[in-house]
């Protein structure tokens, strides 16, 4: 398992890269949950997501000879932002694969980012194969999207700044709820929180037909979701825990959370109407666990990430217009 030291050296390469992102708060939803809810902004990302942490921390510690070879990844669409930028940052060539029917706003800026897209089904193909096939036919390294020990340390770098910046808050939180998809931001951001803040409780939010962590955690072994799950939520629809990530929920978690759709929906207009942002479904779930309840935050701090911001402009103005 990663320790905090990894953390704190990959905040040490992310400085002047990554940016520290505002930990704020909102009378309204203060009041709706009735206690303190500290949300955490990854939004605001030089990306529009928390992805480019990770993905800078793995890329910068590549040799010259791998970084000349480049690298390739598999993405619905934040992570291949993080390695596309990573790459133009630090010179080298970046392939994601990333599935055909991927927000077009993702694709987009992963191409304008200078990144390689290369196209697949994603409901007949297999993403990890196919970059594992082309990395091999390159050379080039592959940038895993959750499930590398460099990933999870620049990912937790999330956590720590939210501990940082709720002591200087003097609001130390009760319990912090991140966003889960493979599980590399919940868990690097669990051993920063749980290093830096005394008795803090970690939880991990997902789509409710994609809760493979939550039963994963309750099961104590690694669970699949079932076959055919949809969700709005592009950014957190992996089949499994990531092995590593998985090893740390398993001593660091307690039990995690789900939310509908819906409520994804409900969480997205509340953002855009109280807190002025433009919140992606997947990044919007934590948000919508406080608003629907589905934890206990009265008297209470809590904090929350918004994991992301990068969504198709008619997708988002239609979820503004609708009234589910």
């Amino acid at each position: 398992m990663i320790d905090i030291a990894a953390i704190e050296a990959a905040a040490d390469r992310l400085e002047g890269i990554a940016v520290r992102t505002p930990l704020i708060r909102n009378d309204e939803l203060d009041r709706i949950a009735g206690g303190r809810v500290l949300v955490k902004t990854e939004n605001l990302q030089a990306i529009g997501s928390f992805k480019i942490r990770g993905a800078y921390n793995l890329m910068s510690q590549l040799t010259a000879a791998e970084a000349a070879r480049g690298v390739v990844a598999f993405s619905s669409g934040n992570h291949a932002q993080g390695v596309a930028m990573a790459g133009r940052l630090l010179g080298i060539h970046a392939a994601i694969v990333m599935p055909a029917d991927a927000p077009r706003a993702k694709m987009d800026n992963t191409r304008r980012l200078g990144g390689e897209v290369i196209t697949y089904d994603r409901y007949s193909g297999d993403r990890e194969a196919i970059a594992r096939e082309i990395a091999a036919e390159r050379g080039a390294a592959l940038v895993p999207s959750y499930d590398h020990e460099h990933i999870i340390a620049g990912q937790g770098t999330v956590g720590l700044e939210i501990a940082e910046q709720a002591l200087e808050m003097q609001l130390a939180p009760d319990q912090v709820l991140i966003n889960c998809g493979g599980g590399g931001l919940s868990a690097g951001s669990a051993v920063a929180l749980k290093a830096r803040l005394q008795d803090v409780s970690v939880r991990t939010v997902e789509p409710e037909d994609f809760d493979d962590t939550a039963r994963s955690i309750a099961a104590g072994k690694r669970m699949m979701v079932a076959p055919g799950s949809r969700s709005i939520c592009d950014s957190l629809l992996a089949d499994s825990p990531g092995e590593l990530p998985f090893a740390i929920h398993r001593q660091l978690f307690d039990d995690g959370l789900t939310v509908s759709d819906c409520e994804v929906r409900g969480a997205m207009r509340f953002a855009f109407q109280n807190l002025k942002m433009v919140v992606e479904p997947g990044g919007a779930v934590s948000l919508a666990a406080v608003l629907s309840g589905r934890i206990e935050t009265a008297d209470r701090t809590t904090a929350i990430v918004i994991s992301g911001g990068n969504v198709d402009l008619d997708e988002f103005a239609a979820i503004q217009a609708s009234a589910d």
